[in-house]
């Protein structure tokens, strides 16, 4: 029996020593080049706090993409649409991540919205955010000279109007006043230019829907009368609507126009893409530096607004202004 045994191990030992000195299996190798960098997020950041109807302290938060560089970096803030009544953070991080990837730190940013806060605070908190940004530049790696904005939608009216007003002191509110507000370029991508007008290529249905007392950019530009504010719709207070429209700052502040980048699809049924064209002509007309691009089948949102196409627009844009 132990004969046996030690036979058998004797044949696992020559097994084992011939199945070493066999056939050695090859991997694979790639050839790698370097041509995006690694992005980090930094999320829930505050930037600033605030009040709603007097009473509810609460902060505003960003969140940042930061590519790995030796250099400090372009900085885009990105502001979020959202009907007026909400301003999600979180979204368009295809767009957000494009953009890190192409070299430039991106900050995501909230802001106050309707029926608690109404304009001009909203635009407040999108200049807040551009101090804090610079103020912090440092700590994210961020070239204080090369800033620039994105937004869509209602974030694409924050855009234009942040791009309208550089220079304008009265929008500057809050914290780090030390700091510069101002950027080198804008970007509205399906954004509403004229409050009192936004379904301006639509049926007279629609339109009456918007000049209603109960429409979010009424809300907006008004408040509420319960909290002090007015009541019966953009068309009622004139006065009101255009001080919240960017439209009227083309004039307002023409010595001041930064460079802007226009996106509208022509499948767009919540804003007319007659908004993103009467801001277009306003511009064109002062003798500013604008492009405005029209994108076949595209509706408020959804997949087109993120193929390279499209982004390859926005990235050379922005290339041309805060790196070139």
């Amino acid at each position: 029996m132990r004969k046996f045994l030690l036979a058998v191990l004797l044949v696992a030992l020559m097994a084992s020593f011939a199945f070493a000195e066999g056939e050695k299996y090859e991997s694979k190798y790639l050839d790698v080049s370097l041509e995006t960098n690694q992005v980090n997020l930094y999320e829930n950041i505050p930037f600033a706090q605030g009040y709603w109807s007097g009473a509810m302290l609460y902060a505003l938060h960003m969140d940042i993409l930061v590519p790995a560089s030796k250099e400090p970096m372009p900085l885009i803030v990105f502001i979020t649409g959202g009907g007026f009544i909400m301003a999600p953070k979180n979204n368009w991080i295809q767009q957000r991540m494009r953009l890190a990837q192409a070299g430039y730190v991106v900050a995501s940013i909230e802001y106050r919205y309707a029926p608690l806060s109404q304009f001009p605070l909203p635009l407040e908190d999108c200049k807040t955010a551009i101090r804090w940004l610079r103020a912090h530049a440092d700590m994210y790696n961020i070239d204080v000279n090369r800033v620039g904005v994105l937004g869509n939608s209602a974030g694409g009216y924050l855009s234009a109007f942040v791009g309208l007003t550089n220079g304008m002191k009265e929008f500057d509110k809050g914290d780090f006043l030390d700091y510069s507000s101002d950027v080198l370029c804008a970007a509205d991508i399906f954004g509403i230019s004229d409050l009192k007008n936004i379904g301006m290529d639509y049926d007279e249905e629609n339109q009456k829907g918007h000049a209603s007392a109960g429409a979010t950019e009424a809300l907006w530009a008004l408040g509420t009368p319960t909290f002090g504010g007015k009541d019966g719709g953009v068309l009622a207070h004139p006065e009101d609507t255009a001080y919240a429209s960017p439209i009227t700052y083309v004039e307002k502040n023409s010595e001041r126009l930064v460079p802007m980048l226009l996106m509208h699809g022509t499948a767009d049924t919540l804003v007319s893409p007659g908004q993103t064209d009467i801001l277009f002509q306003a511009l064109k007309a002062k003798g500013a530096d604008v492009e405005r691009y029209v994108v076949n089948n595209a509706a408020h949102g959804g997949p087109y607004w993120v193929q390279e196409p499209v982004m390859k627009i926005m990235v050379d844009f922005f290339d041309k202004y805060l790196k070139k």
